[in-house]
């Protein structure tokens, strides 16, 4: 056999040795295109004879955008280098240039430079560049979807990865949407003069492919429908499907097939698999699923242990865990209480009190029939202190207004509660982005812990300008600026401007709206967060003044409606100035979710000729002087989009009791009895907020508010009563004033009331307000951005209540119904804008129409 080699390996050398020089110099050996010699040069390629050269120079050419001398390091040669020709290493170099992928074609020509020394040129040809993508066979829309998805930036090279990987992307694209028979084709048109390409890419998406059936065999412990409901995402044909369309996604299969034994284990289920699944394609263009499951029996918890616990006794342990012999046993749930439910779970307990390095392992001791023995073994580790705090991304807020607000400060023991609610208290500065508040404890060499809190600072300020057209004013227009991120101490400071000096977390607001010289609100008001800034004692100070003016004609009823006001004198006027002084501070009883505000309120209503309460009393100055005390409790997570937490505030407003230091005689005429007004006025508002699941969130609210006077002698006034329906929005003109605006979707604006004793002055009686409403919500939200700089949700809502003139009247439970739906937009710069679409179910008193359906509009946060 070696004879036979040798005389073949012979014969082959003598043939090339037989063949013309100018033949030989056309060799090419290698990969790639091989080296070249020229004929003046053909003892170089005397394969009988290799012989070794030094390299006396290396070059490329043929390059149009890479640099020669990167593509010649690519090769892995170098001049002084020993090379031996013909030989492997010549051969290499070619290829590492043609796996660089940045090449269509390498040449390598070799010529002698001197004795023993040879120079070697690359001559290439560049892979063409991405001058056009094309989709063809799919709609605008999906063009732009499938640019995004495939990311291909015009001006990269052109390489088979680049073609597969988009080929792949927008098939996958497709599939996900259901279309499982998506074809794609990818052709290359080159453009040789500028050694461009364009891809065409060519789409064939087919028919949508539904699921006509699935069947569950091996189903017993639960019923058809329930295994049904937990496949969200795989739905199987039936009339009617609209929101859950039976489109196959291969992607949403797998992760409902996961979803669907995660319910099993819930249940106790802990053996629970798809022991097999198929998918069957059938001739209409549909599949059919089957899946084969194996349930497994239900276990019970039967006896819990620990170990390596030291600092707490087992029995406190059980009862922090709450778990008991008997309860089905649920992994998941297990692993809440273990470290899932911050304050409440297991790891709490020590993360709470320094131990930074706790960890728990549940471990399945013992399983006998459908009982689990289950031992928890605990490393406890050493308490951990704070050593330091580290801040990053504030770029507009001051340190010390974000540190303030921050729970884990350095040289207390490590909290993970504390770590929760300073993420919690950074959101609801309303400076950060809520979603990228990122925390992350850096453990020390020397048993501390490091704090690294990041923010990312979000658009804060706000501005309003804004039309409506009012009833009784025509056009009003609102002008309104809010700083919430204010900074009083550098207004000296001409270059912290920008356009005003900001960072201290202080909120200054502005406010103007008008509507020609017949209705005018100007207002300003400031707060400062923390006095003194050691404690947030919150200051603030707000003044307004209000001027509206009557234009009404008795000998022409419509004049004020559809005459220009230009060039008339006004019949009446009214106004009203305000000054509020306010001082509130955060509690720490009975938790510091707690905060206690108190502020003391002057107004001064200056009636001229203008009866807005249709009680007879046009003319005359009356002066309300009003302390206010609130109680009240917050503990959202978000103030955009909470998730969770709730919120609750108890108000008295209270005038001094004037009437028990005044004669019977003063109070003989409007005029002298309301000079001085009196009442006390009681608000309760409770909003709680809780996921359902994913992203649906419920959010219930109450809202109640009571007006009464002190004594017999004198009834409870016209001012400050409460007004329910429509919006919510103030409105403007003289139905505006001194009256509590409250909002009842379905119904007519200032439309809900109890019907008076004389049903001939339901409009009057509509006007003055009740003395007494309640009001309760539920609303179900679910998010469609969280995006900070536009947050936007929709919602559908249940809504009851009612407002009663008198106590006589007052029927918690004759409460007026609605229901409707909506979407809310939170903008920073504009704040929370809302429509809603309600419709009503009850009659109103003395209202001959049925209630209908109607749009709402909203402008900021109604609270009630």
């Amino acid at each position: 056999m070696e004879h036979r080699i040798n005389v073949l390996l012979g014969a082959t050398l003598l043939l090339i040795s037989l063949l013309p020089a100018t033949v030989q110099a056309q060799v090419r050996v290698g990969v790639g295109r091989g080296v070249e010699a020229p004929a003046s040069n053909d003892d170089l390629l005397n394969y009988a004879n290799p012989k070794e050269y030094e390299i006396a120079s290396l070059n490329a050419t043929g390059t149009r955008y890479l640099d020669p001398n990167s593509l010649v390091s690519l090769a892995g040669l170098k001049v002084g280098d020993k090379v031996r020709i013909p030989g492997e290493i010549v051969g290499s170099s070619s290829r590492k240039l043609m796996d660089s992928g940045l090449l269509d074609d390498v040449e390598l020509k070799a010529s002698h430079a001197g004795e023993g020394k040879v120079a070697l040129t690359f001559v290439v040809r560049e892979r063409p560049r991405l001058y056009r993508v094309s989709f063809m066979g799919v709609k605008k829309g999906e063009q732009d979807q499938l640019k995004d998805k495939t990311k291909l930036n015009l001006g990269k090279i052109v390489t088979n990865t680049i073609i597969k990987n988009t080929q792949l992307a927008v098939r996958k694209y497709f599939v996900d949407k259901g279309f499982l028979n998506t074809k794609v084709k990818i052709t290359t048109i080159p453009d040789s003069s500028r050694n461009n390409a364009t891809l065409r890419v060519l789409v064939d998406k087919g028919q949508k492919v539904k699921i006509a059936k699935i069947t569950f065999d091996g189903r017993e412990e639960l019923d058809d429908a329930t295994v049904r409901m937990k496949m969200k995402s795989t739905k199987q044909k039936r009339f009617g499907r609209l929101f859950s369309p039976s489109k196959f996604v291969p992607k949403k299969y797998e992760e409902d097939k996961q979803k669907l034994i995660e319910y099993y284990n819930k249940l106790g289920y802990r053996d629970a698999i798809i022991e097999d699944d198929s998918v069957v394609h059938n001739p209409d263009n549909t599949i059919s699923l089957r899946i084969k499951l194996d349930e497994g029996h239900k276990y019970y918890y039967r006896k819990v242990d620990f170990s390596g616990n030291y600092l707490y006794p087992a029995d406190r342990l059980r009862e922090v865990l709450g778990v008991v012999k008997g309860d089905v046993y649920n992994p998941e749930d297990l692993e809440k209480r273990l470290n899932g439910n911050p304050g409440q779970d297991l790891s709490s307990l020590y993360m709470d009190d320094g131990y930074l390095y706790y960890n728990a392992q549940p471990i399945e001791k013992s399983i006998d029939g459908d009982s689990i023995d289950l031992e928890i073994r605990i490393f406890e580790g050493k308490q951990a202190s704070i050593n330091r705090v580290v801040l990053n991304g504030n770029t507009k807020t001051s340190d010390h207004v974000v540190m303030r607000s921050i729970r884990t400060l350095p040289g207390q023991k490590f909290s993970k509660t504390l770590l929760i609610r300073t993420q919690r208290e950074l959101a609801t500065l309303g400076y950060f982005d809520p979603e990228k508040i990122g925390i992350n404890p850096v453990p020390q060499t020397d048993g501390t812990v490091d704090i690294e809190y990041t923010v990312e600072e979000k658009p804060s300020d706000q501005i309003e300008l804004s039309g409506g057209w009012g009833g009784y004013v025509g056009f009003v227009g609102t002008l309104g600026l809010t700083f919430n991120n204010f900074s009083a101490r550098n207004i000296p400071n001409f270059g912290a401007w920008r356009p005003l000096p900001a960072g201290d977390g202080q909120r200054v607001q502005v406010r103007f709206q008008a509507n020609g010289q017949q209705y005018q609100v100007y207002s300003m008001s400031f707060t400062e967060p923390w006095l003194g800034g050691r404690k947030p004692n919150a200051f603030s100070i707000s003044a307004s003044h209000t001027v509206y003016k009557s234009f009404y004609d008795v000998n022409n009823p419509y004049g004020n409606l559809y005459q220009p006001l230009k060039g008339r004198a006004p019949t009446g006027s009214y106004t009203n100035t305000a000054f509020t002084v306010g001082l509130g501070r955060q509690l720490k009883v009975p938790d510091d979710y707690f905060t206690l505000s108190n502020s003391l309120s002057y107004q001064r209503y200056n009636l001229n000729n203008l009866d807005i309460f249709y009680i007879g009393y046009s003319n005359g100055i009356s002066n309300n002087l009003t302390f206010n005390t609130t109680l009240a409790r917050n503990s959202i997570d978000n103030p955009q989009f909470p998730r969770s937490g709730s919120s609750f505030s108890l108000s008295g407003s209270l005038t001094p009791p004037w009437s028990a230091f005044r004669g019977t005689s003063a109070l003989s005429s409007a005029e002298d009895q309301y000079k001085l007004v009196e009442y006390h006025k009681w608000m309760f508002d409770a909003s709680w907020f809780q996921t359902v699941f994913g992203k649906l969130v419920l959010n219930a609210r109450a809202h109640m508010g009571f007006l009464g006077s002190y004594n017999r002698r004198t009834e409870i006034g016209p001012f400050e009563r409460f007004v329910l329906g429509g919006s919510g929005l103030a409105g403007q003109g003289q139905f505006a004033l001194a009256q509590d605006i409250i909002g009842l979707r379905g119904y007519d604006d200032r439309s809900v009331y109890t019907a008076d004793y004389d049903q001939t002055t339901n409009s009057n009686v509509r006007s003055r307000g009740g003395v007494a409403y309640n009001k309760f919500v539920a609303e179900l939200r679910y998010p469609v951005s969280l995006n900070p700089s536009a947050t936007i949700f929709v919602l559908g809502f249940l809504e009851a209540g009612n407002n009663w003139g008198s106590y006589s009247q007052y029927n918690p439970f004759d409460l007026k119904r609605s229901a409707g739906f909506g979407a809310r937009i939170f903008m920073p710069a504009f704040g929370l804008i809302g429509i809603d679409y309600g419709y009503g179910f009850d009659r109103i008193p003395g209202v001959k129409e049925r209630p209908s359906g109607q749009f709402h509009f909203t402008i900021g946060q109604q609270i009630r």
